[in-house]
């Protein structure tokens, strides 16, 4: 069995990788776990300095993985290379702060003296998605290699290439063989190393259904998991609001990636009174998305990352035009080339409403007011993002805690930010990755008790 590597905007295969033996896979698992112990000998500040090299490394040398990325999954190169000196800040901001994130919390009892201490576990098995082939996978590995755990990742088989070149990052800064590593296996063949008992947690970052199976596999065995899935993310607009700039970061928020983000805005919930003037300046800057070669700097928008994946979003696109809504700009797919494209007139009941749509599809909905906004908002069986645009803040306050979402971001775009948790509710997931909370995820909080 090999995985193929295919440049989605021209259908070109790259490169074929042969799947690992279970031999292999043994073989693997072993060197974590020594990797695990030689981790927690060497300690926070050798391990600092070690991801400190990393962050070098990948602005070093951001040309040549964000090459690779564009590549294997057709995303702008431009946008490849932000990607990777995101992970490069990122590396760097866990290197500064992860001593204080792992500092003992002292608690008063009637002890002597007592204290909740932060402890690595061993390793993690991180099951990661092509859409950020590098973003969603150093974001799970920085803080756990600082914390002291070794990792294996399962990536999308179609990015099998950014895996072993991101293993190969790690290695080069120094951290120990056997720390990070990419495991070539197939989805159904990842029981056998959610079960070992040398692997501690679980961490996916995926489509719901995944989230389902993996939870439902690691449950079996006791294993704890992060999951990171869909998300149908509302962008709601109120009457009140910078309609130019709202407009302008509704695009960007929605057609960044082709459209292949969790948190991308997928609904755009505008109230009615300025439904028409928000509709009419993001068609506009909508049809002049250039799409085409992702290598090239005037380019907008790349391809999907797979033929089939434009194919299920053109019939999810199809099946909500025959239910009523209106094609106001795009519609068109050749292979893994979809145009940016706009409906309005989407209600609750539609499939563009109903399901997310991973991929450059916009809808506008319109609201009644404000309350209305939230109950359309919250009408979805995902809970990852939500964007709110007003400029009364009193009122953002007040409104904030009635999304039912893990993030809401006022006047501003989601995303996710080393600083911040970041993690859904509903289907969208449990857990958090990133911030402290997510450093202390996948660690035994121990608790010591000194009489």
């Amino acid at each position: 069995m090999s995985f193929e590597s295919i440049y989605p905007y021209n259908g070109e295969t790259i490169a074929s990788y042969p799947a690992h033996t279970p031999e292999q896979l043994q073989d693997k698992l072993k060197a974590g776990h020594r990797a695990f112990q030689a981790l927690r000998q060497a300690g926070v500040p050798k391990r600092a300095e070690w991801m400190r090299r990393v962050a070098e490394l990948l602005q070093s040398q951001a040309d040549r993985h964000a090459e690779l990325i564009t590549r294997e999954m057709g995303k702008t190169l431009k946008e490849a290379k932000a990607e990777v000196l995101k992970c490069a800040s990122t590396a760097e901001y866990y290197a500064n702060n992860i001593e204080s994130m792992l500092e003992p919390r002292i608690i008063a009892s009637d002890a002597r003296k007592s204290y909740a201490a932060f402890e690595p576990k061993g390793i993690i098995l991180a099951i990661m998605p092509w859409n950020f082939p590098y973003w969603q996978v150093f974001r799970f590995a920085i803080p756990n290699l600082l914390a002291g755990n070794a990792a294996v990742l399962k990536h999308a088989s179609n990015v099998s290439g950014c895996s072993l070149a991101i293993a190969g990052v790690f290695l080069e800064a120094g951290f120990p063989e056997g720390a990070f590593q990419a495991l070539l296996v197939a989805s159904k063949d990842i029981e056998p190393i959610i079960a070992d008992p040398r692997v501690q947690g679980v961490t996916l970052t995926g489509s719901t259904p995944a989230g389902m199976s993996v939870a439902s596999l690691a449950g079996k065995h006791l294993k704890k998991t992060v999951l990171e899935l869909g998300g149908s993310d509302p962008f709601i607009v109120l009457k009140d609001a910078d309609l130019k700039t709202a407009a302008a970061t509704a695009v960007k928020a929605r057609m960044q990636n082709a459209g292949q983000s969790c948190i991308a805005a997928k609904r755009w919930i505008v109230e009615k009174s300025i439904a028409e003037d928000f509709t009419q300046q993001v068609q506009s800057l909508i049809t002049s998305m250039r799409q085409g070669d992702p290598f090239l700097p005037e380019t907008d928008l790349g391809p999907m990352a797979r033929p089939d994946l434009a194919k299920e979003l053109n019939s999810q696109l199809q099946s909500t035009i025959w239910q009523g809504a209106e094609l106001l700009a795009g519609g068109e797919q050749h292979n893994a080339n979809f145009a940016a494209t706009l409906l309005s007139g989407v209600k609750p009941g539609m499939t563009a409403f109903d399901e997310e749509t991973f991929g450059p599809l916009a809808v506008v909905i319109s609201a009644n007011d404000e309350q209305d906004a939230i109950r359309l908002a919250n009408n979805t069986p995902f809970g990852l993002g939500s964007s709110l645009w007003t400029k009364d803040l009193e009122k953002a306050a007040r409104l904030a805690p009635l999304i039912e979402s893990g993030n809401v971001f006022v006047n501003a775009m989601v995303r996710s930010d080393a600083r911040l948790p970041f993690g859904g509710i509903k289907q969208s997931g449990y857990g958090r990755e990133l911030s402290i909370e997510g450093v202390h995820e996948f660690l035994n909080i121990k608790t010591v008790y000194i009489q």
